[in-house]
């Protein structure tokens, strides 16, 4: 599965997991086991705001963007993510949703 990320300045954090050909994000399942090879489905064919772009099979691989939430202090990391390839199930480590900001005193 590869995973093109779109960051987008929104309060609410992502959480994202793989399992096989679903995704859940923030505890919504999608699952796109029955997308064939070769298909697209639009993004507006999807109910969720977190889809940034069209869900494609190609060559056997699913490829889709999501949008990444990041807050107003978000490192380079978040704001100029590096695509996801995924090959396990389980949790997706995602960029930092902003950068821990201590005051020196």
């Amino acid at each position: 599965m590869q995973i093109t990320l779109s960051p987008t300045r929104r309060d609410a954090p992502l959480t994202l997991s793989r399992q096989g050909d679903a995704l859940t994000i923030n505890g919504e399942v999608f699952d796109f086991a029955p997308l064939p090879e070769g298909a697209t489905l639009p993004r507006e064919a999807i109910a969720s705001d977190w889809f940034a772009g069209p869900v494609e099979r190609v060559g056997g691989a699913l490829r889709l963007s999501l949008v990444l939430p990041h807050g107003a202090n978000a490192p380079q990391e978040t704001l100029f993510p590096a695509p996801l390839t995924l090959t396990g199930d389980g949790p997706v480590t995602l960029p930092p949703y902003e950068m821990d900001i201590t005051d020196a005193d």
